[in-house]
């Protein structure tokens, strides 16, 4: 008799157990740009990203900057306090001039290749350049989302080389990988090289309208593309 209600107790909680795994689900966001709407997911593989941008969510601290630097059939990118205001000062979400040196800051790299890569529609951190930072640590606050184009498998090659080159041979593009390449498109030369910490799970229209739009010789649009506000959702 004891040993049956012991064997009841233990499956009453593994069916506790099994539920509350089913519940948990990774976060999602809405970014609504002046151009529509992107959902985003963001990735558990990577939760120190995860956690910073999520925080940056519940701060507002997205809300009203541009996607100020703009590549055609490459990416789409924001998150810069100068871009709040015209006149490149910096603003909170209040709308106070500010110099927050936290958003200057950055965090330490999440590289999870070939977890994550660099396919149409992944999120990822900007960086500043391995000459100044060898590490390759995030932005705080600049990300990316990965527009790209499509591969033959020459193309690829010639992509290997250079991923080859710049992580010391460290990466390969396994054959899965080369397929989403050659299918759905992204940015490999990136690959091993920045944080991919998410991807978008509706809206790629609309970061393909974003990553048409007209640029200057500094590849900003030559009109103001910007985030009106980004909230998390639940589903």
């Amino acid at each position: 008799m004891r040993k049956s209600l012991l064997a009841l107790v233990a499956a009453i909680l593994l069916v506790g157990c099994g539920s509350q795994a089913e519940v948990s689900k990774p976060r999602r966001v809405e970014m609504q740009t002046t151009m529509g709407s992107i959902t985003l997911e963001l990735s558990d593989l990577t939760p120190g990203h995860r956690d910073n941008f999520m925080q940056l969510v519940e701060e507002h601290y997205f809300d009203s900057l541009l996607f100020h630097r703009v590549i055609e059939n490459f990416m789409i990118q924001g998150g810069d306090p100068r871009t709040r205001d015209i006149s490149g000062r910096e603003f909170n979400a209040d709308g106070e001039e500010t110099g927050n040196p936290r958003y200057w800051e950055d965090i330490p790299a999440e590289i999870l290749f070939p977890a994550l890569h660099h396919h149409r529609g992944a999120l990822a951190a900007a960086r500043e350049g391995d000459g100044v930072n060898p590490e390759r640590r995030s932005s705080r606050t600049q990300f990316y989302i990965v527009w790209g184009r499509t591969f033959t498998d020459e193309q690829l090659d010639a992509q290997q080389q250079r991923i080859t080159m710049a992580t010391r041979g460290t990466v390969v593009l396994p054959d899965s990988i080369r397929e989403v390449y050659k299918t759905t498109g992204g940015t490999p030369h990136l690959d091993g090289q920045y944080t991919v910490f998410g991807h978008v799970v509706s809206g790629l229209d609309v970061v393909d309208k974003i990553q048409r739009s007209a640029t200057d010789s500094l590849d900003r649009p030559v009109e103001d593309v910007r985030i009106l506000s980004v909230k998390e959702i639940f589903e």
